[in-house]
C-alpha cells in the first residue's frame, strides 16, 4: 500500500524525482502520464504526485488537459533557445571576470574533472553530471558559482535536448574535447579565445535539435495548443 507521503517521502522529493525522470527522458517528451501507476511506482499517495504535475505544468515541462490527461511536455525549441541564451550570457560574461591569478583548487578540479570526462565507458547521465560540474566550476573560477542555480533552474528544456543530443553520438568524446580546448583557453589566459570556443559549444545544441527532429518530430512540439493522444512514446529505438 503506497505511503500518503509522511515521513518517508516529501512533497519536495517526489516534485525532484519526477522532474529527474522528466529531465533524463526516462519520462519521454510526449508520453502520458498516469497518477495511479506514478504514485505506485513511487509508493506514495496520488496527492504528492498531483502537486507535483501541477508544479511541472508550471515550469513547462509537463501539459496538463481537462478531461484528458496529463502529458510530459514535448521539447519546445522557442524554449531552448530562451534557456540557450540565458546561459550564454551567463557564462560568457563570466568568462571577463576571470582573475589574472586562477585559483589553483579550482583549476585542479577542472583538470580531474576533464580527465573524468575522457574515460572509457562512461554512461550517459556519467557523462551529463560532469558536463555540468565542468561548466559551473568555470564559473566559480570567476567567481560567480552561484549564479549557475539560477542557469540550472531555467534550462529544464535545454537539458533534455542536449540529451537527446548527447543520445545522437556515437561517443561524448566530441563535447569532451571541447571542454579540453575551453580549458586550454581559459589557462593560458586568452578570453577572447575561451569566449569562441564556449559560444560554439553551447550552440551545437540547435545543430542537434534539427538532426534529432528530423527522424523524430513527435518528440518535438509543433503546436502548442494541439490536444495529444494518449500512446505510447519511445525516445530512442
Amino acid at each position: 500500500m503506497p505511503q500518503s507521503n509522511g515521513r518517508r517521502t516529501s512533497r519536495r522529493d517526489i516534485y525532484r524525482k519526477l522532474r529527474q525522470m522528466v529531465l533524463t527522458l526516462e519520462l519521454a517528451p510526449g508520453a502520458a502520464l498516469s497518477e495511479n501507476e506514478l504514485a505506485a511506482s513511487l509508493g506514495v499517495s496520488r496527492t504528492p504526485v498531483r502537486e507535483s504535475l501541477i508544479l511541472l505544468a508550471q515550469e513547462g515541462l509537463v501539459q496538463v488537459f481537462p478531461k484528458i490527461g496529463s502529458f510530459v511536455s514535448r521539447v519546445d525549441p522557442a524554449q531552448v533557445a530562451d534557456a540557450q541564451f540565458l546561459r550564454e550570457a551567463v557564462e560568457l560574461a563570466s568568462l571577463e571576470d576571470l582573475p589574472e591569478r586562477l585559483d589553483t583548487d579550482i583549476v585542479a578540479e577542472l583538470r580531474d574533472n576533464l580527465e573524468r570526462q575522457r574515460a572509457g565507458g562512461l554512461g550517459l547521465e556519467e557523462f551529463f553530471a560532469l558536463d555540468e560540474e565542468f561548466h559551473q566550476g568555470l564559473l566559480r573560477l570567476s567567481g560567480h558559482g552561484n549564479a549557475w542555480t539560477t542557469v540550472a533552474a531555467a534550462k529544464g528544456h535545454l537539458d533534455r535536448a542536449r540529451r537527446l543530443g548527447l543520445h545522437g553520438h556515437e561517443s561524448p568524446a566530441v563535447f569532451a574535447d571541447q571542454h579540453l580546448e575551453i580549458f586550454a583557453a581559459v589557462a593560458d589566459g586568452d578570453v577572447p579565445l575561451a569566449r569562441a570556443r564556449m559560444r560554439g559549444h553551447l550552440r551545437a545544441v540547435f545543430n542537434d535539435i534539427e538532426r534529432i527532429r528530423a527522424h523524430a518530430p513527435e518528440l518535438f512540439a509543433a503546436d502548442p495548443s494541439t490536444v495529444p493522444v494518449r500512446r505510447s512514446v519511445v525516445v530512442w529505438e
